[in-house]
This record gives C-alpha cells, sequence and structure tokens, in this order.
C-alpha cells in the first residue's frame, strides 16, 4: 500500500527525469524533423479526463496536419497523417512529451490511458470500477494486451485490475512489457 500512496509519485518523478534527459537528443531530433516537414508547431495539445474526471491537456508530438479533428486512436487510421508521423505513430514517440504531463502531475508512468472526453462510455464504466480515482499513465495493462483493438468494456476491465493492484514490481513488469508491445507489428483491422 505505501507504493500506491506514497513512493508511486516519487518514482514517475524520477523515471520522467531521466527518460527526458536520457530521450532529449531523440525529441530534439523529432522536433526538428517535424518543423522541416511542415513549418508548423511540433507539439499537439488535446483535452484527456484525468484524475477523478478533470480535463487536462496531453502533450504529444504532432503527427498529423494543423486542425485534424480528435478522434479515439482506434479510428485515427481514417486520418491524414504527416511523414515523420507516420514513423512516430508506428513507434509510439508521438507520445513522449507525455514525460511533461507526468513531471507536472497530470500522468503516471503506468495507469490507464487517458480518454478522450468523448469517449462517455468507457468514462463511465472505469467510474463504476474505481478507475477514475487514479492518474491516467503512459502505458499501462490495458495498453500492452492490445489497447486500440478492445472494446470499452475490456479496456477498463483491464484498467480495473491494474487500479486494484497497484505495485512497484508491478508497474517494472508492464514498463518492461510495454518495450515488446512497442516491437509488435501494427495490428490490421
Amino acid at each position: 500500500m505505501s507504493y500506491r500512496f506514497y513512493f508511486k509519485r516519487l518514482f514517475d518523478l524520477v523515471f520522467a527525469m531521466i527518460a527526458i534527459l536520457a530521450l532529449s537528443p531523440i525529441m530534439i531530433l523529432i522536433a526538428f524533423l517535424i518543423r522541416i516537414e511542415d513549418g508548423h508547431s511540433v507539439f499537439f495539445r488535446q483535452a484527456r479526463v484525468g484524475l477523478n474526471g478533470r480535463l487536462f491537456q496531453v502533450i504529444k508530438f504532432r503527427s498529423m496536419p494543423v486542425n485534424t479533428k480528435n478522434v479515439p486512436s482506434a479510428e485515427a487510421g481514417e486520418l491524414k497523417v504527416t511523414t515523420i508521423g507516420k514513423i512516430l505513430r508506428r513507434t509510439n514517440l508521438d507520445e513522449l512529451p507525455q514525460l511533461f504531463n507526468i513531471l507536472k502531475g497530470d500522468m503516471s508512468v503506468v495507469g490507464p490511458r487517458p480518454a478522450l472526453e468523448r469517449q462517455k462510455d468507457l468514462y463511465e464504466l472505469r467510474d463504476k470500477l474505481g478507475v477514475t480515482k487514479h492518474k491516467p499513465g503512459l502505458t499501462g495493462l490495458a495498453q500492452i494486451k492490445s489497447f486500440d483493438g478492445m472494446s470499452d468494456f475490456e479496456k477498463a476491465r483491464f484498467d480495473a485490475i491494474y487500479c486494484n493492484n497497484i505495485t512497484f514490481f508491478g508497474d517494472m513488469a508492464i514498463i518492461l512489457r510495454t518495450f515488446g508491445y512497442l516491437l509488435r507489428p501494427p495490428p490490421v483491422y
């Protein structure tokens, strides 16, 4: 219990700071490539549902043209993606700026992925299962179980399993399994 309530935030801060320092050359290169490709903003901010249903602005590297509509990731395949954006989305490198969301305290390294405002069914299921009492994460149990191919019920169920069993070693296992998830070929729908 002490990890969940006291040390998880410390772990998040240390992890995010080390990751930002280690990955800063890659992040600078990505920012440069995005800027060169179309000359617009490097970052994309999007309202997401966080702890206790509060909205926050998630930060991502921009992978689509400016003014593209906001849709859940499962529907994003229908939208135009920039050339660098294709690489960023395939490798999930577009998610790296969320390390700053972790530093700010809006997110955790491990937790349920933050939902869009319009994903009301997912939010309601999570709320019934007590998931909304936990910070959203950069990765999570549902994420490593093929998040984008799941129903809202399956996502909420895996999120609840995680939230009811938060441990340091569990978080470490999810982080390590995330690397395996990132190396898999993308699903075909």
